[in-house]
Order: structure tokens, then sequence, then C-alpha cells
């Protein structure tokens, strides 16, 4: 079985940095790429989603069509490689 390091980073009980599965390390990768704004980190400006910017945007269908294609144009470029994305909905 596959391990990474656990984001956030953390030192585990025997003094190790913290590991966990790959389907785990997959889940965290997902929430960091729908929670973080493009330019948010300094060494890959255009990682993240920008679905935060459309936290407060009046509902709408055009909304839901604009989230639909953010989320899943996110999941293609940056995870598509270790997903397979079937769908998303809004």
């Amino acid at each position: 079985m596959s391990r990474t390091l656990a984001f956030p980073f953390a030192v585990g009980p025997a003094g190790v940095p913290a590991a966990v599965s790959a389907n785990a390390a997959i889940r965290q990768q997902l929430e960091q790429l729908l929670f973080t704004l493009p330019g948010e980190r300094v060494n890959r400006p255009t990682w993240g989603s920008g679905v935060l910017n459309l936290l407060f945007a009046g509902n709408s269908p055009e909304l839901a069509a604009a989230a639909q294609l953010t989320v899943h144009g996110a999941l293609q470029q940056w995870l598509g490689d270790l997903i397979h994305i079937e769908g998303v909905r809004v």
C-alpha cells in the first residue's frame, strides 16, 4: 500500500512525519484544490479552483453553471491524472 505525507504536515507519535494512504492523499489534494484561490501559492500561482470567489454571489442558474465549469476545469487540470471525473453536480 502506497503512503504519502499528510497535509497539513504533522509529526506522528513516533516522531516521524505523519503519512496517509493514497486515497486519503487524493482527498486532501481535492480539498486543497477546492479551497485554494489561484494566486495564493507562491510556487504554484495557478493552483486552485476559484470557487471561493463565487461564495457570496447571488444564486442563479448562471452561477450554478459557472461553479460547475470552474470546479470541473480545476479538477481536470490539476487532478485529472489521479482521478476519473464522471461529473460535477451543483
